[in-house]
């Protein structure tokens, strides 16, 4: 199965994230949007890191914005 990876370069404005998305686990700003066949989940960086090695083999997407994080 092929994963579809997105950044913020590539990705259609209404697939970008903005503050009022908020991590699933934990509340905080979600920079990553992982779709799954029964829906979507949003995460903050730490959780998806903590999540992406169970979530990456059945996620249709992963949409990444992380490198916000660095931005200045």
């Amino acid at each position: 199965m092929s994963i579809e990876t997105t950044t913020t370069a590539a990705a259609p404005s209404e697939l970008s994230l903005s503050v009022a998305d908020r991590c699933d686990a934990c509340g905080a700003q979600a920079y990553v949007r992982v779709t799954l066949a029964t829906g979507e989940l949003l995460f903050c960086a730490h959780h998806a890191a903590e999540n992406k090695e169970k979530l990456q083999p059945i996620a249709t997407s992963w949409h990444d914005e992380t490198e916000k994080l660095l931005a200045r």
